[in-house]
């Protein structure tokens, strides 16, 4: 063995040493850079040389440099923040939706809700008077202005969020194509001619895959060529440098148009239960959606089971002239009542109809019959038409657009209605407090709202008394079929309750999974983390090694130089 041989011994040593200098800087300077996975050299003996009957060693070689990564615990990371990100995204929900019923505050239904209820009790106290009347009226629109305005509010937070659901497409179309182009270059620079990582295009690869991962639940498999596989379900969405279009796709559901993300060569939708995009989904079409069926629901059965109660009393005035707020189709005039569309559905029953002549004070009753039995006499509009208009003192007719219109025929006669048990009147919406069918259009009868003395207090006759007054004012806490024999104030209870605890429990659940993923977080810092102390002592070592190297080769040019000058 030769001094050239020791020289060459000591440069590999020292190309050894630099090339760990570099690596720990490179280590390092991401210590804080997020998805950083921390380089390692790979060392080994150099080929050993023979030298008569010694074998001589030629010092040490660089193999490769690669990544400390543990690919089932970044597997198992990725899986939790896509759980984390499904709960992070109903738990904001949650808040909003919390936020937007503001039980807490002053002006909530719930307040509403007491405050017209009370006002209604105020009515038996004075019942001669119209500006307590007046009262309840404004506070009945206030009521019915807070239900449409809850709605409005949380139908625009389901909107926002099928508007997230959309720009998500487009996000993880972004990630995927970046991630197989990032798969193409990965290989393309590893090629098998080498055993070091791309490490530089791994860590971007891996930021993509974590980004991806929160916002839809992905496997990511690597394969021998150094390229990562990715998928959703069942489907492929990356696959080497191929990756798969996903588009926002806009269907009718209930009403609406909301976007799915579908898989545009199967048009499929993506089969994922966690990330972003799940949780996204299931507050537009469950959390919200839910509770703005319940709200709706909540609204109808307000409406017309207090009008079924309100329209079957007389006010402190009768009518002269009244329109059906509901229409019927002309082509369904002479069907039975309960299959033309009323928004609401009326029951076989009866109701009165009682005319006061102002001019003698006296009062006709007459029965008024709704049959809807299943069999060819069953009620039709025409044929209610036809029985109201054979009342002396009140005409009937329906207009060209379906709508019954009732009159007095004479100028002192005032008509009201009584005793319906049909719940005809407020299905079609005739005497009624609350006008609409939904949450969305919830109003007061212009009729009542421009003459509170139209509000119908009395049972017993055209300003006779209050015992209406006293149905209407218990009716919060009366038990309604149509929401499962609740009361209406327990059925807004249990709403909002519901919102609580499943808000409260979401909440529980997130930060399990927040408690989760940080613990996943620390064990992947561990293994693939830069720890500066760690990284400190190995500069030192490099730095010894380094030094050493270079005196080496000081030593062997004095011996070359005494070599030379023999």
């Amino acid at each position: 063995m030769s001094l050239f041989s020791t020289l060459q011994q000591t440069s590999n040593a020292l190309q050894a040493a630099q090339i760990g200098l570099q690596v720990t800087g490179n280590n390092i300077a991401n210590v804080n850079t997020p998805d950083y996975l921390r380089q390692r050299v790979i060392y080994t003996p150099a080929p050993t040389q023979a030298v008569g009957n010694l074998r001589l060693g030629l010092g040490v070689q660089v193999t490769a440099i690669v990544q400390q990564v543990d690919q089932f615990l970044e597997e198992r990371l990725r899986g939790s923040r896509s759980d984390l990100a499904k709960g992070e995204a109903e738990e904001n929900t949650y808040t909003q939706l919390d936020a937007l019923i503001g039980e807490l505050s002053d002006t909530d239904l719930s307040t509403s809700i007491n405050n017209f209820f009370g006002s209604i009790n105020d009515i038996l106290n004075q019942p001669e008077d119209l500006g307590v009347r007046n009262l309840t009226i404004l506070r009945g629109e206030t009521l019915a202005q807070d239900i449409t305005r809850l709605y409005e509010r949380v139908q625009k937070v389901q909107q926002d969020t099928d508007d997230r659901i959309r720009n998500a497409a487009t996000d993880i179309n972004g990630l995927l194509a970046d991630i197989a182009d990032l798969n193409e270059k990965i290989t393309n620079m590893e090629g098998g001619v080498t055993k070091s990582d791309a490490v530089g295009l791994r860590d971007q690869r891996q930021q993509k895959l974590t980004a991806l991962s929160e916002l839809i639940g992905v496997r990511a498999v690597e394969q021998e060529n150094g390229s990562v596989s990715v998928f959703a379900g069942g489907e492929y969405l990356v696959l080497d440098g191929i990756a798969r279009e996903v588009y926002a796709d806009e269907e009718s559901s209930n009403g609406n148009n909301f976007v799915e993300v579908k898989i545009k060569d199967f048009e499929s939708p993506i089969q994922s239960d966690t990330g972003k995009l799940a949780g996204l989904v299931n507050s537009r079409d469950h959390i919200l959606g839910n509770f703005l069926n319940q709200l709706d629901t909540f609204a109808k059965s307000f409406a017309f089971e207090f009008n079924k109660v309100f329209s079957s009393g007389q006010g402190l005035t009768g009518y002269n002239s009244i329109d059906a707020e509901h229409f019927v189709d002309s082509d369904s005039l002479t069907e039975p009542l309960d299959q033309v569309g009323l928004p609401f559905t009326p029951e076989n029953g009866s109701f009165q109809v009682k005319l006061l002549n102002r001019q003698t004070g006296v009062t006709e009753t007459h029965d008024i019959f709704i049959k809807l039995n299943g069999t060819n006499e069953d009620t039709s509009l025409e044929g209610l038409r036809s029985q109201l208009d054979a009342i002396d003192g009140i005409s009937a007719t329906i207009s060209l657009e379906g709508q019954l219109n009732i009159e007095a025929d004479q100028p002192n006669v005032e008509f009201a209605f009584a005793n319906d048990t049909s719940g005809a009147l407020a299905a079609l919406g005739i005497g009624t407090f609350f006008t609409g069918s939904s949450a969305l259009d919830l109003g007061v009868n212009e009729l009542v709202s421009t003459d509170p003395s139209k509000f119908a207090a009395s049972k017993s006759g055209i300003g006779i008394d209050t015992d209406n007054a006293v149905e209407l004012a218990a009716f919060a806490d009366r038990a309604l079929d149509s929401i499962s024999g609740t009361s209406i104030t327990t059925y807004y209870k249990d709403m909002v309750g519901s919102v609580a605890q499943s808000s409260a429990v979401t909440t529980g659940i997130t930060e399990g999974f927040r408690v989760f993923k940080d613990t996943l977080e620390g064990q992947k810092l561990g293994v693939s983390g830069v720890n500066l102390d760690e990284e400190a002592v190995r500069m030192i070592s490099y730095q010894r090694a380094f030094q050493a190297s270079s005196r080496m080769i000081a030593t062997l040019d004095e011996l070359l130089e005494i070599l030379v000058n023999l």
